[in-house]
C-alpha cells in the first residue's frame, strides 16, 4: 500500500467557533518537536522549487497543496501521487498552485517521499468534554470509521498505558507479521503515543491532532505521513461545570451506615405504604439499635409506638432519619432531626430534580439547609440503604442479602436490588449497599471512597448511568482502585442506551468509548452486563489474585473443557497453559491412559475416589500454573438426586451409593477451596447446576466455602479475565 495522502473526514477535522486547523506543514513540524516520525519532505512555494525537492529526496513523490485553510485535500483534487520524475512534480506543482482559491489563503506545495507498507493505522488527540484530553490509537485509512477499532487514554499516559492501547486493538493480526512484512515495532508506536500526549499536555491550546495515516512500514516501524492540528482557546475539561462538592466526613458516613438509632420519619400503618414497608425491612433485618418513628397521629406501628413531632424524641440518641414524607415537609424535617443530633437522613421522596425546575429549586434549598445543618443526605428519590454489620436494612424494597463483602453503589435504586437478589442466590454478601437516587448531595463517587477505606468491604460494585464531571470522577475512580478492586457497570453504552439514561437521570452521558479508556487507566473494572458485574465483585471478594495468565482446566467431560477453552483463547490477558511436561508425567499416574494428556485435563471419566483432589493438587502445585477452572462439579450428585427420586430409593444398595456420590461432590467443591487457599491460586468452580439445581450437594458445598459457583466455564473465564487483569495492573503500576 502505498501512501494516501487525505482519507477523508475524521472529528478532528471538525473545527468550529475559535478552532483553527494548522496546516500540513506545520503540524508536522509541530509533532516532530514531540518524537512523532514524520516523514521527509520538502515545503516550496513554485513548481520549478517542488522539481529540485523531489530530487533531493528521490522518486516516487507525492504532492498536495498546503494551507492553513485546507483540510481535506483529497475531497478537492488537491494531492498527486506516485510522481516519477522532474517533469511530472513540476507540472503537478503548477496545477496545485493554481487550484488554490482565495479563501484558501496563502499556499504552498508539500513534496514528500512515498511511503510503502500494507498497515495503516490511525492516532491523534481528541477532547472530551467531559474527560479532557484523551490520546488515540486505532486502526486508519479510509476503513478507519467502518472498522471503528479504536482506544484511548487520557492525557497524560504512561508508558504501561502505551502499551495497554496496543494490546487493546480488537485486530491484533495487523501488529504482527503480516504479508511478508515485519510486526510492528511495539516500543515505537509507543513512542508515537507519548509523544501526542506530551504535545496535548504541554499544549493546552491543541483542540485535536489527527495522525491518519501512520503507516507501518514493512520493517515494522511506523511513520506519519499527513497529520493535522486543530489549536483552539485553552480550557480546561470540567471549566463549565460545577465545582465537585466536599466528601461527607468519616462521622457522617458512620450515621448513614451504622447508626445507634435510625428514625423513620412518616411511618404508616398501611403495608402499601413506604412509611410501614421501611420500618418493617428495619425492625425484619434484626437492627440492634433504636428505632423510632414519626407519625401524624402518633399510632403504633409494628410496636413502635410513633410521635406526631420530632422534638418529643430523646435527643442523642438518634444518628440516621429515613425519610418517607412529602418533598414540602423535609425542609422542616432536618431542622428538627438536626436538634435531635441526627448526622444522617436517606430521603426516599420524589418531587425533587427529577420533577423539573421547580423540583430542582427545592433539591438545591434541601441540599443547601443539610449542608449548613452539617447533615448527610442521600437521595432525594433513592432506594434505601443496607449495612450488614449494622444488621441495618433501611429501605422500601427487598432483600436483605446475606453478609458478605462487597459493597454497592448505584445510581439506580433496581440494581442494588439486581445485585441483592444476586448475592442471596450465591450466597457471597453485602457490606453496605446505597441506591444514590439523584445524588443530590453524595455521589456514587463518594460512596465509593468512603467503602475503599471500610474494613468490612473488599471491593466495590457501581452502576453509574450519567457523567457531570468526567474527569473529577476518573480521579476518584482511581484514588478507590489504588486501594481495592472496583467494578463499574455503566448504562447508555450505546447510542440508545445514552439518550434513555439521560431521560432517566438528566445527567450527561460521556462517550462510551472515552469513559472505557478512563477506566483501564485507573485500573477500573469494566463490566459489560449486571451479572458480570456482580460475578466480577464476588470474584474479587473470594478469590486470590494469580500471578499470571496460565491457566489449566480440569474438566470430567471433553466438550465442557473445549468450549471453556475457546472462552480462555478469547479473553484478554489470559492463557491456556500448554501442559507441563513434568504435569503431564504426574497425572500420568493418576489417570488412566485414554486420558487427554493435554490442557484441558479431561478425566475421561477415569475418576476413582481421590481422583479429582488429587489431580487437582498436582495442578494447584505447579509453578507454571497461575489459575484453574474445574468443571463437572454435581454430576454425581444429580445421578444421586434421581435415584432418590426414582422409586427404588432406599432399597437395592441406593441410600449407599446416594450418600457416597453427594459426599463426593462435597469434597471436591472442598477441596477446591482448600487447595486455592494452600497455594494463593484462584480455582474456580463452574456448572449449570449453580442454577438449574442450586440445591445440588455440590454447589450448595462452594457456598458453604463462601465462594462463587460459577454457571457456566464461559463465566468463570470472564471472571478470571478481570481478575488476572487486575492482577497485571497492579504488578505494571507496581514496576513504573
Amino acid at each position: 500500500m502505498t501512501t494516501p495522502v487525505d482519507d477523508g473526514p475524521s472529528p478532528m477535522h471538525d473545527t468550529g467557533g475559535s478552532e483553527r486547523t494548522m496546516s500540513e506543514a506545520a503540524s508536522k513540524a509541530l509533532l516532530r518537536d514531540y518524537g512523532v516520525p514524520i516523514a521527509a519532505e520538502r515545503e516550496v512555494t513554485t513548481a520549478v522549487e517542488a522539481a529540485v525537492a523531489a530530487a533531493e529526496l528521490g522518486f516516487p513523490v507525492v504532492a498536495k497543496l498546503c494551507g492553513d485553510a485546507i483540510a481535506h485535500k483529497t475531497e478537492r483534487g488537491l494531492v498527486r501521487l506516485r510522481l516519477a520524475d522532474a517533469g511530472a512534480v513540476e507540472q503537478a506543482a503548477s496545477e496545485l498552485l493554481a487550484a488554490a482559491t482565495p479563501a484558501d489563503g496563502a499556499v504552498s506545495v508539500l513534496v514528500a517521499p512515498m511511503v510503502s507498507g500494507n498497515r495503516e493505522l490511525i492516532a491523534g488527540v481528541v477532547r472530551d468534554p467531559q474527560f479532557g484530553a484523551n490520546v488515540m490509537l486505532g486502526v486508519g485509512g479510509i476503513l478507519a470509521e467502518a472498522i471503528a477499532d479504536v482506544v484511548f487514554r487520557p492525557v497524560p499516559i504512561s508508558a504501561v498505558d502505551a502499551a495497554e492501547m496496543i494490546d487493546q486493538l480488537a485486530t491484533q493480526k495487523l501488529l504482527g507479521e503480516f504479508r511478508g512484512e515485519a510486526a510492528v515495532d511495539r516500543e515505537r508506536l509507543a513512542a508515537v503515543l507519548l509523544g501526542l500526549s506530551a504535545a496535548a499536555a504541554a499544549r493546552p491550546d491543541i483542540a485535536g491532532i489527527d495522525v491518519n495515516p501512520l503507516i507501518v512500514r514493512s520493517d515494522g516501524t511506523p511513520i506519519a505521513v499527513d497529520a493535522l492540528v486543530v489549536l483552539g482557546a485553552p480550557t480546561a475539561p470540567t471549566a463549565l461545570l460545577p465545582h465537585a462538592r466536599p466528601r461527607p466526613t468519616d462521622e457522617q458516613f458512620r450515621a448513614l451506615f451504622e447508626p445507634a438509632g435510625v428514625l423513620v420519619a412518616g411511618a404508616s400503618t398501611h403495608p402499601g405504604k413506604f412509611g410501614f414497608v421501611s420500618l418493617h425491612n428495619i425492625l425484619a433485618a434484626g437492627y440492634r439499635g433504636e428505632v423510632h418513628g414519626t407519625n401524624l397521629q402518633g399510632e403504633e406501628v409494628l410496636g413502635i409506638r410513633t410521635v406526631a413531632d420530632v422534638d418529643a424524641l430523646p435527643d442523642g440518641a438518634i444518628d440516621l432519619v429515613f425519610v418517607c414524607t412529602p418533598a414540602s415537609a423535609n425542609v422542616e424535617l432536618l431542622r428538627a432531626c438536626a436538634r435531635k443530633g441526627v448526622k444522617a437522613a436517606f430521603v426516599t421522596s420524589a418531587g425533587y430534580g427529577e420533577a423539573g425546575e421547580e423540583g430542582r429549586r427545592a433539591e438545591a434549598e434541601l441540599v443547601a439547609l443539610a449542608d449548613e445543618l452539617g447533615i448527610l443526605v442521600a437521595g432525594p428519590n433513592g432506594q434505601g440503604v443496607v449495612s450488614t454489620p449494622a444488621n441495618l436494612c433501611a429501605q422500601i424494597v427487598a432483600p436483605y442479602p446475606p453478609a458478605g463483602a462487597i459493597a454497592v453503589a448505584s445510581q439506580s435504586g433496581n440494581f442494588v436490588s439486581s445485585f441483592l437478589n444476586y448475592a442471596r442466590q450465591t450466597g457471597v454478601g453485602i457490606s453496605r449497599a446505597v441506591s444514590a437516587g439523584n445524588a443530590a448531595a453524595v455521589t456514587p463517587a463518594d460512596y465509593l471512597d468512603c467503602y475503599a477505606d471500610d474494613p468490612a468491604t473488599a471491593v466495590s460494585l457501581a452502576y453509574v448511568e450519567g457523567i457531570v464531571d468526567g474527569r473529577s470522577l476518573l480521579d476518584r475512580f482511581a484514588s478507590v482502585a489504588a486501594r481495592k478492586p472496583l467494578v463499574v457497570v455503566k448504562g447508555g453504552a450505546t447510542e440508545a442506551g445514552a439518550k434513555a439514561a439521560a431521560s432517566h437521570t438528566g445527567a450527561l452521558a460521556a462517550d462510551d468509548t472515552v469513559f472505557d479508556g478512563a477506566c483501564r487507566q485507573a485500573g477500573v473494572t469494566r463490566a459489560a452486563t449486571v451479572e458480570e458485574a456482580f460475578e466480577a465483585a464476588a470474584t474479587f471478594a473470594t478469590q486470590p489474585l494469580p500471578a499470571g495468565p496460565n491457566v489449566v482446566v480440569l474438566t470430567t467431560a471433553g466438550g465442557w473443557g473445549v468450549v471453556t477453552s475457546d472462552a480462555i483463547h478469547r479473553e484478554p490477558g489470559l492463557s491456556l497453559l500448554a501442559l507441563p511436561d513434568d504435569l503431564r508425567a504426574q497425572i500420568d499416574t493418576k489417570l488412566p491412559p485414554r486420558w487427554s494428556r493435554s490442557n484441558p485435563v479431561d478425566c475421561a471419566g477415569g475418576e476413582v475416589r481421590d481422583t479429582i483432589p488429587e489431580v487437582m493438587e498436582l495442578i494447584a502445585a505447579h509453578p507454571a500454573v497461575h489459575s484453574i477452572v474445574y468443571l463437572g462439579l454435581g454430576i454425581q450428585s444429580n445421578q444421586a438426586r434421581l435415584m432418590r427420586e426414582g422409586g427404588f430409593h432406599p432399597d437395592h444398595g441406593l441410600a449407599r451409593i446416594v450418600e457416597y456420590h453427594e459426599r463426593q461432590d462435597r469434597r471436591f467443591a472442598e477441596a477446591a477451596h482448600e487447595l486455592s487457599v494452600r497455594y494463593g491460586k484462584p480455582i474456580l468452580t463452574a456448572t449449570e447446576l449453580a442454577v438449574a439445581d442450586p440445591d445440588n450437594p455440590g454447589p450448595t458445598a462452594v457456598r458453604a466455602t463462601g465462594r462463587l459457583c460459577y454457571a457456566s466455564g464461559n463465566r468463570a473465564v470472564v471472571a478470571l479475565g478481570h481478575l488476572t487483569r487486575r492482577a497485571a495492573f497492579l504488578r505494571a503500576r507496581t514496576a513504573e
